[in-house]
């Protein structure tokens, strides 16, 4: 069906994260990928969903070194091992408030997300729940996935069919993979359109895991901001949502762009891999 073009891991949830050729996956998804989060003392993790709030943690980079530790690259460059305390004192200047990072994810963490304009930008009973908090930001507010600082999906992948399509829909827009942190970006040899769109159900056999296909992953405003040298594009996300709306679950048409993911089984994953799509059992 396709190859492995790209794998992606975030070693802290919502810094920019680090390509990678190889990876393991276990049940919980990549190795290393969401390990930390950067959390506040109301019980916030740390999200770029809500920009006003976490967005200066897209000019920090996490990357896991030659011994296994997460390492955080602050926007003047200083490098610091994640369980250092002065990255603590750094990150709370960084966003102007007490902040810390944690492997721990608390049992009532809440994840803030900005609710866009644009229709399909989140479901519309989400919506009408929406609050203004003291940044000026109109928000919701839900929790991560169950013991992960994942929003859902273990493994998020993305198709060049689908970025090469949405660049004819906004040819001003810079459609980099990088915008929709991905863990694995996917040739799909020329498909055209969305070909993940029909694999809701199905398996995919990559490398020695093998994964099944849940739900098409519905956007936020993330991909249109700001991400190292790509700059901020509000198109970016009004263009999905103008082309591409399709049915989550009972939550109605949103927009989404790539699929979730959940692991059936471990093993490792290379840039090159071949890909198969298997009919669900």
């Amino acid at each position: 069906m396709g190859t492995v073009t790209a794998l992606y891991r975030y070693p802290v949830k919502s810094m920019l994260g680090e390509a990678v050729i190889a990876v393991a996956v276990t049940k919980r998804g990549f190795t290393g990928d969401r390990a930390y989060a950067v959390l506040d003392e109301t019980g916030a993790v740390g999200s770029a969903k809500h920009p006003r709030k976490w967005g200066a943690l897209l000019r920090c980079r996490s990357r896991v070194d030659e011994s296994g530790v997460v390492q955080v690259v602050l926007p003047d460059g200083t490098a610091l091992p994640v369980e250092d305390p002065d990255l603590d004192v750094r990150l709370s200047e960084l966003l102007g408030r007490q902040v810390f990072v944690s492997a721990v994810v608390p049992e009532h963490g809440r994840l803030e997300r900005a609710v866009p304009e644009y229709e399909g930008g989140v479901p519309e009973a989400v919506r009408e729940t929406a609050a203004v908090d003291a940044t000026g930001a109109s928000i919701t507010t839900g929790s991560v996935a169950p013991g992960t600082f994942f929003d859902f999906g273990r493994v998020h992948l993305v198709t060049t069919a689908s970025l090469a399509r949405m660049r004819t829909v906004h040819p001003g827009g810079d459609f980099d993979a990088r915008r929709f942190r991905p863990n694995l970006v996917v040739n799909t040899d020329g498909e055209p359109g969305f070909p993940e769109d029909a694999w809701p159900g199905s398996r995919l056999r990559v490398g020695e895991a093998l994964f099944r296909v849940v739900v098409p992953t519905p956007r936020c405003v993330m991909p249109a901001l700001a991400h190292d040298e790509l700059p901020a594009d509000p198109g970016i996300m009004r263009a999905v949502a103008r082309e591409h709306r399709v049915p989550v679950f009972d939550l109605g048409r949103l927009s989404c762009l790539g699929v979730y993911l959940d692991v059936l089984e471990a093993g490792a994953v290379r840039v090159g891999d071949t890909i198969t799509v298997q009919e669900a059992a």
